[in-house]
C-alpha cells in the first residue's frame, strides 16, 4: 500500500518536501505591510534563476529527446495535478500561437479534466486509474514525449 493510502504517512512524506514544508518565518506573513509581503515573495523569487541554472543540462537533454520524437511525429504531453497541471495546460495552448505547432501537437492533462482548470479537484492527483484512463484516451504511440508536470517531483 502506498503512503496515500495512509494519511499519517502521506503527511509525513509532504511534510518533507520544501514545497511544502513549514516556515516558521513566514508564519505571520498575513500580518506584514504589503510591502515587506512583495518583498519577501521579490527574494524567494531571486532564487529561481540559480536553481533553474544548476539543471540546465538536464533540461537541454529532454528537450533534445522531446524535440526528436516530436520530428518524428510525436507530441508533446504535459499532465500534472493542480497549480502544475494548470501550468502545462497553459504551456499546451500557448505553443500553436508562439511556436507555430500544430493543434494537438502539444497536449496538456490535468488530473481531474477541464473542470480542474478553474477548481479545486481534490484527490485527483493520487488517482492512478483516472490518470491511465486520460492516457490512454490519447492513444499514445513511441514517439509521444509524457513530461510529468509537478511541483514537488512526486507526484
Amino acid at each position: 500500500m502506498s503512503s496515500a493510502s495512509h494519511p499519517h504517512g502521506l503527511r509525513a512524506e509532504l511534510d518533507s518536501l520544501t514545497t511544502e514544508a513549514f516556515r516558521p518565518d513566514l508564519a505571520e506573513i498575513d500580518r506584514l505591510p504589503t510591502l515587506d509581503i512583495a518583498r519577501l515573495m521579490n527574494g524567494e523569487d531571486a532564487a529561481v534563476p540559480a536553481a533553474v541554472a544548476r539543471q540546465l543540462p538536464a533540461v537541454a537533454a529532454a528537450v533534445d529527446a522531446i524535440a526528436a520524437r516530436m520530428a518524428r511525429g510525436g507530441r508533446l504531453i504535459h499532465a500534472g495535478a493542480g497549480t502544475a497541471g494548470r501550468l502545462g495546460v497553459l504551456d499546451a495552448s500557448e505553443c500553436p500561437p508562439t511556436f507555430n505547432t500544430a493543434p494537438g501537437q502539444v497536449v496538456g492533462l490535468i488530473a481531474g479534466g477541464p473542470r480542474a482548470m478553474t477548481a479545486s479537484v481534490e484527490g485527483a492527483e493520487d488517482s492512478r486509474e483516472l490518470a491511465e484512463a486520460d492516457l490512454a484516451a490519447l492513444a499514445l504511440t513511441a514517439d509521444d514525449a509524457v513530461v510529468a508536470v509537478s511541483a514537488s517531483g512526486r507526484t
